[in-house]
């Protein structure tokens, strides 16, 4: 039995809605992976599970983008994404963060890469905002790396202002008492006097 030109029809713009569902995700993930990527290894440091965060977000926003109803706060619902994520894994007990020593390649990607108006500088500041617990380095990462305002670092988040300022607070105190000398700009100012 054939099917009525109406079922036809309907088959085939439930077709193209999925076309045209599936080209707009595959455009906003061509445009924004490289810095929810950032990002990512912003959270995590390391570029492996970096990778690993943004493919789970990516696969939990294709599931929910039909949900989604203002296509502008797409960006601030896949950043909370990656912050949940990620804080889901630390808390996995099984989860080992163990790399290891021999493997060359891992070591190669981990490295910083350095480009001529790299006065390295970037990195050791990157080594001392590790040592922050995660949500520290989260509201740091969100404030200072991804430059959002206070409103939006809550928003992503799930806090309150108060308390993004209150951490950022205390964030920095934590970098300026952990930060080696050579990075204070003060101590560069006072040897130039």
């Amino acid at each position: 039995m054939d099917p009525t030109p109406e079922h036809r029809t309907g088959t085939t713009a439930v077709v193209d809605r999925r076309q045209a569902r599936d080209a707009d995700f595959a455009a906003y993930l061509a445009a924004r992976q490289p810095s929810l990527m950032r990002t990512a290894y912003l959270l995590t440091g390391n570029r492996h599970d970096a990778e690993d965060l943004v493919q789970t977000a990516f696969a939990k926003l294709y599931l929910s983008w039909d949900k989604v109803r203002n296509h502008g706060s797409i960006d601030g619902y896949v950043r909370r994404i990656l912050v949940n994520e990620h804080n889901s894994l630390w808390r996995r007990a099984w989860k080992k963060r163990e790399h290891s020593a021999d493997d060359a390649v891992l070591h190669r990607l981990d490295q910083a890469h350095h480009d001529t108006y790299d006065d390295g500088l970037g990195d050791a500041v990157w080594d001392v905002v590790q040592t922050l617990p995660r949500k520290a380095r989260a509201v740091v990462v969100l404030r200072y790396y991804e430059e959002m305002s206070e409103a939006e670092t809550a928003a992503v988040l799930g806090i309150s202002v108060g308390t993004v300022k209150s951490q950022t607070s205390r964030a920095l105190a934590t970098l300026r008492q952990r930060a080696p000398q050579t990075l204070d700009p003060r101590a560069s100012e006072e040897d130039d006097r």
